[in-house]
Order: C-alpha cells, then sequence, then structure tokens
C-alpha cells in the first residue's frame, strides 16, 4: 500500500513522526558542531583541551537547564513554534562559529547551540504524544530515537569534510545551511504538528492544576534519576571507552575507535526493536531486562580475560541492550506524566525529566576523570554497570510511584 492510498489517520501519523524525525536528527547534529572542528580550532585560537572542552560544558549547561524551562514555553505556546526558535538558534550558532576572532565568540556559539538544543525533547514528545495514535507511539518513540543516532553520525562526516576542503569557517556556515533548511521544512509543514482543539481542551483544563505542582510527583522525580543515571554511564562510554579499550585489551586507536562505532550502531539496532516491543505494554520489565544484560556485559568486559576478538561484539550488545530499552523509557515517562496531570503537562514532564540527561553528560566527565587519570580502567567499566543497574531499580519503581 503506497502512502498515497494509506487511511488519513495512518498518513497523519507518518507524516509527523518523519517529520519529528528530521527536526530531532537535527539537533543531535548540533550537539557535534564543534567537537569536529577541534583540531581547527585549537591551533586557531591557541587553545588547550581544557579550554577547548570546556565549550561542551558550556552547551551541556545551558541545554540542561533550558530543557527545564522549555517545557512551560511548550505547553504555553505550542510545540512548533518554540522548535523553531530552537533551530533558528542553531542557524545563528553557525554563523557566529563562522564569524568567531575569539574563545569568547566558541563559548556564545555554544551557548546559542545548548540553547536550540533545550527545546527539542520537551517539544518533540510534546507532539507525538498529541499527534500520533497510541498503536504506533511505540514506533514514533524508536524512529525519534534512531534520527538522533543518524544526526550524530552525520554531523563528524558533513564538518570535516567540509573544513578539510574548505576551511571550518565554511563548515560552521555549511551548518547554519542545515538549520534553515530544517526550519524551511517545519514552516512549509507547520500544519502536520499544529495544535489540534483537544489539546486546547487540555490546556484549559490544566490551568486549574498549578504550574508546578508535577515537582510534587515522586514518579516525575524516578523519571528525571533514571535518566541522570543511564545518561551518566553513556557518557563515561562515549568520552573514555577508546583509552580504556586500548589500555585493557592492547586495541589500536583505530580499533578501538571502531569498538566505540559497533556500540552506537548497536544501540541503533536495539532502537529499532524496541519500538515494536514498546508496544508490549511491559516497559518496566523491558527496561530492566535490555539493562541488566547491559550491565553484565559491561562488567565482563572490565574483567580483562576476553580475547581481543570479543571486544567488538561485546561492544555492539552492550548498545544494542541500551538501545532496545529507549522507547519504553520514553513511554515511561509518559506514563508519569499523564497519571496525575493529563496532557496539558506534557511539555513540562518531559522538558524537567529530560533535563536529566543534559546533566548526566555533563558529569560523567567529572565524575570518571579521576578514574581515567589514576588509570583505574576496569573500575570505570564496573562503575557504568552499577550507574545502569540503579537505574532498573529508579524505572521499577515509577508503576509504584504513579
Amino acid at each position: 500500500m503506497t502512502t498515497a492510498t494509506l487511511p488519513a489517520p495512518q498518513r497523519s501519523d507518518i507524516e509527523v513522526i518523519t517529520l519529528i524525525g528530521v527536526v530531532h536528527g537535527v539537533s543531535h547534529f548540533f550537539h557535534l558542531l564543534l567537537p569536529p572542528l577541534f583540531p581547527w580550532l585549537m591551533p586557531e585560537f591557541g587553545l588547550t583541551f581544557t579550554g577547548i572542552g570546556m565549550t561542551m560544558t558550556v552547551f551541556f549547561i545551558v541545554s540542561g537547564i533550558g530543557q527545564a524551562m522549555a517545557g512551560f514555553l511548550v505547553d504555553r505556546f505550542g510545540a512548533a513554534r518554540v522548535l523553531g526558535g530552537g533551530i533558528s538558534c542553531f542557524a545563528m550558532a553557525g554563523v557566529v562559529l563562522h564569524f568567531a576572532t575569539g574563545y569568547p565568540m566558541l563559548i556564545a556559539t555554544a551557548a546559542l547551540a545548548g540553547l536550540g538544543n533545550s527545546v527539542f525533547h520537551p517539544a518533540d514528545f510534546t507532539v507525538l504524544n498529541h499527534r500520533v495514535s497510541q498503536p504506533r507511539l511505540g514506533h514514533a518513540f524508536s524512529v525519534h530515537g534512531l534520527s538522533g543516532n543518524l544526526g550524530w553520525a552525520a554531523a563528524p562526516i558533513f564538518m570535516t569534510g567540509i573544513a578539510t576542503v574548505a576551511g571550518w569557517r565554511n563548515a560552521a556556515l555549511a551548518a547554519s545551511l542545515v538549520a534553515v533548511a530544517a526550519l524551511a521544512l517545519l514552516f512549509w509543514r507547520r500544519q502536520a504538528i499544529s495544535e489540534d482543539i483537544e489539546h486546547h481542551a487540555a490546556n484549559a483544563e490544566g490551568e486549574k492544576t498549578s504550574t508546578f505542582a508535577f515537582l510534587g510527583s515522586r514518579a516525575v522525580w524516578l523519571c528525571f534519576l533514571f535518566f541522570l543515571l543511564i545518561t551518566s554511564a553513556f557518557g563515561a562510554i562515549q568520552n573514555f571507552a577508546s583509552p580504556i579499550l586500548q589500555a585493557i585489551y592492547g586495541l589500536s586507536l583505530t580499533t578501538a575507535a571502531l569498538a566505540l562505532s559497533t556500540y552506537l550502531v548497536g544501540g541503533a539496532f536495539g532502537i529499532v526493536l524496541g519500538g515494536f516491543l514498546a508496544q508490549k505494554n511491559a516497559h518496566e520489565s523491558l527496561i530492566a531486562g535490555a539493562l541488566g544484560i547491559a550491565a553484565m556485559l559491561a562488567v565482563l568486559l572490565a574483567s580483562g580475560i576476553l580475547p581481543g576478538w570479543a571486544i567488538l561484539p561485546l561492544m555492539g550488545g552492550i548498545g544494542f541492550c541500551t538501545g532496545t530499552a529507549g522507547p519504553s523509557r520514553d513511554l515511561l515517562v509518559r506514563k508519569a506524566a499523564t497519571a496525575r496531570f493529563g496532557k496539558s503537562a506534557y511539555g513540562r514532564v518531559y522538558g524537567f525529566v529530560y533535563s536529566g540527561l543534559d546533566l548526566g553528560l555533563a558529569l560523567a566527565p567529572v565524575a570518571f576523570g579521576g578514574l581515567m587519570d589514576g588509570r583505574r580502567f576496569g573500575e570505570v567499566l564496573i562503575g557504568i554497570a552499577i550507574l545502569q543497574t540503579l537505574a532498573i531499580f529508579s524505572a521499577l519503581r515509577v508503576s509504584k510511584a504513579v
């Protein structure tokens, strides 16, 4: 059956899922606006790794604070407007980077990109929950996660490729054009995610509840804790997997980098499967099973007893299990949001909960950096397993708290 002959509700679902997937991919693309250009920016401005790394700290701090606030804007003004504002910030970040003359402008670039990034989770999930039919929500969240991974994958190739051929300033300008194209697409298809009568009615009903009432919900705080724990584990893997595998297993730099890529690819496949499994509505059990296996594989990796050939499939397995839990994770937050506050609080709840994601990514380098400096590489992997295990317990408590 072609798209032209699909039933209207299904066509609408596909359009919404596709549009939100594209803009979410752009948000992840701009996570990596600066890092691929570090080899050019450091000599250009005479920066150390600490100095250039501070740009990403600024990115995640601004994004984390902004994300908690953006949810209120989504509930008040609608997701389409807020998404447009976020993408506009990305376009401006690329322009500022193009004209950068010193370190302060790099910090400004990071702050603008972080501000733009802050709107996507509360806006995206509000749209998906309001506009996608219930039977396809698991698939919608799966596409959402997968598109983010694709954005991550595209950015280094895009940025370094253009910087190599035409210089880093032109690469920054090209990134701005990516944002402009996404903004044009969003404006063209804005009716697909426009607010409907039901949403306005929900917001009117929500005005009877205190704006900050969700902060008194134990389930919401447990979801926030879950994101903090699981993304701290992810941040540790993302930042330190390559040097850890080089030290413990003697892998070459190229093979260690390939292992991290294998982890990310495994996560993408896991997200696809997780979208189907999430339809069974056993979210807590699925999260516990998937993250439990991932934690055991991390402990096995820390043991140092594995042959070199086993590292790539093991890293792929950890990524696959973590990715499989993703769609159920997002539906778990939906459950916490609707249990007491209804549809009117989607933006606020998703914004607050997903700010834990940025906090986890910001804390991971600090929390595990000391172990890395002390060459206690196996303990980092054990720490990752502990975080994943604690995340399981927080997820299992959500249902009892709603």
